[in-house]
């Protein structure tokens, strides 16, 4: 039997799995770190965490997993997506930490390309628009405040590709990551945008020329890192993509039509196409599988899971201290039995789940979270499931954006994440979305996805295979018609919601001197 290690590279933890041919994990290990937030709105990680995460976590699982290095035929890593790149210098050194996706400090760089750029080109050429998350607008703002690391920087450089370079000692970025960056990538040609690259200040120099497909082998493992991994000189290095599409690709989604939403922290759904339209507000790349052809295109909100904890935190400390009294294992299952007894619609209450601005579709860093429909009859139960409802109104709304101009999108709606364990938001995603959902059998993740690639670019699966993937899918809740009838109305109401209260949320984060 041959063998794979895939790894994900997290914002918060990096994980690897050694992976047989056949899918079967046979070992995993996880490390976890930080995101450096040293100002208001900056995130940033220095590439070194990474790869020290890398290289315990590969390192472990080769021996966990006890079988023969001669028997591991590849590497292939995944990784959060990079925002600005890892600036490098000529002795591919890091010169600054990188501005990762959740970094908002390039507003003054966002008016700046909306008054000085043509976005009618910009959108044509990359299908993708203009907001401080896109990696283009965080090299701008390394441009700008810090010069003389600009003039030093020979590449900018996506996480996974930095990592595969420290592995394999070649420099190389796949097309999903490269895309993901927005404003300088032309979609339609795969390749870097000439034309935007001008337009934009950005030399075309610090865009590496080699560009690859997800699953083909960048490289072979350098001896004297082999030996600290406990691996074999040559072993291959396959290129990987962002984790957004690699876990895509592991929950079995690579055709078009087909859809799935990750719940976690955060929301991500996502569908495969062939074209996007930039004016729809979601954001395109070429997906890791079949990258030359099929696109993945995604809507995000920044807090879906992290609105459930905030709320239980914030105001649940008596449902705390219940489930500890009555003995449930986890609080959410009482909140939710309490939830379950108020109707769709939580009575009347609305929640914007806007807790640190908003991505897709609305693009505002400035919008906040609200409570709206309170009255005195109202009570945490009625709270907690207006919680779940709007982020899985903000989840409608993504797939709306998503499904205007496709062809159409499959009746299945996969789910994955933390939201899977939950029946009760399972079910609402179904009346509310109107698809039947789905989950994974087994524990889907980017590093179940980077190790298909792996599998894939050494020729230990074929393409049929790797599409069909390495997962069961299980039917979890189907749309009630009464509910669903419900759920449309207000769902009207959500949509309106923020356009009505934006002038008033700008003026409170104004007046609150954010």
């Amino acid at each position: 039997m041959d063998y794979v290690i895939g790894v994900d590279i997290g914002t918060q933890s990096t994980k690897a799995l050694l992976v047989d041919s056949t899918g079967a994990i046979i070992a995993q290990h996880a490390h976890g770190y930080q995101v450096d937030t040293p100002k208001p709105l900056w995130a940033e990680q220095w590439p070194a965490v990474w790869y020290d995460a890398v290289t315990i976590c590969i390192r472990e699982v080769v021996s966990k997993g006890g079988v023969p290095a001669a028997r591991i035929k590849a590497i292939c890593v995944s990784s959060l997506y990079g925002g600005s790149g890892i600036a490098v210098d000529e002795a591919m050194a890091p010169l600054h930490p990188c501005l990762i996706w959740m970094d908002r400090r390039a507003t003054a760089e966002v008016e700046w390309v909306n008054q000085h750029i043509d976005l009618e080109r910009l959108h044509a050429i990359t299908s993708n628009g203009v907001d401080s998350y896109y990696g283009y607008t965080k090299m701008l703002w390394l441009k700008n405040h810090l010069p003389t690391v600009w003039q030093r920087t020979r590449y900018l450089l996506p996480p996974n590709s930095y990592i595969n370079y420290l592995l394999c000692g070649e420099v190389a970025v796949d097309h999903s990551s490269a895309g993901n960056i927005g404003g300088v990538y032309d979609m339609a040609a795969r390749c870097w945008s000439a034309e935007m690259l001008a337009a934009l200040g950005i030399p075309a120099r610090m865009m590496p020329e080699r560009l690859v497909d997800s699953s083909e082998v960048v490289g072979a493992l350098l001896p004297q890192v082999a030996g600290q991994l406990g691996l074999l000189p040559g072993t291959k290095v396959v290129a990987g993509g962002v984790d957004a599409a690699v876990a895509t690709l592991a929950a079995g989604v690579s055709r078009a039509g087909q859809h799935v939403a990750m719940i976690g922290t955060s929301m991500c759904w996502g569908t495969i196409r062939q074209q996007a339209d930039a004016s729809h507000g979601l954001v395109s790349m070429p997906h890791v599988f079949n990258s030359q052809h099929d696109l993945y295109v995604f809507g995000g909100a920044i807090t879906a899971g992290a609105s459930v904890s905030w709320f239980r935190d914030a105001f649940c400390q008596a449902d705390i201290d219940d489930a500890k009294r009555q003995g449930y294992a986890d609080v959410h299952q009482l909140m939710e039995e309490n939830a379950a007894r108020v109707p769709a619609g939580a009575d009347g209450v609305l929640f914007l789940p806007y807790l640190m601005g908003e991505r897709s579709p609305i693009w505002d860093a400035k919008a906040s979270g609200a409570f709206l429909g309170l009255n005195l009859y109202h009570g945490r139960a009625h709270l907690y499931r207006a919680v779940l409802e709007g982020v899985s109104f903000a989840l409608k709304h993504n797939i709306d954006a998503g499904s205007k101009d496709a062809a159409s999108l499959d009746d299945k709606l996969i789910v994955v994440g933390g939201a899977a364990h939950s029946p009760l938001w399972m079910q609402m995603i179904a009346d509310i979305t109107g698809y039947q959902v789905y989950t994974i059998a087994e524990n889907v993740e980017a590093a179940l996805g980077a190790a298909l690639l792996a599998a894939l670019g050494t020729g230990l699966i074929s393409r049929e295979a790797a599409q069909q993937g390495w997962v069961t899918l299980v039917p979890r809740s189907t749309p009630e018609p009464r509910a669903s009838a419900t759920y449309q109305r207000v769902f009207g109401v959500y949509r309106d919601a923020y356009p009505a209260l934006q002038n008033l949320m700008h003026r409170l984060h104004q007046d609150v001197g954010h």
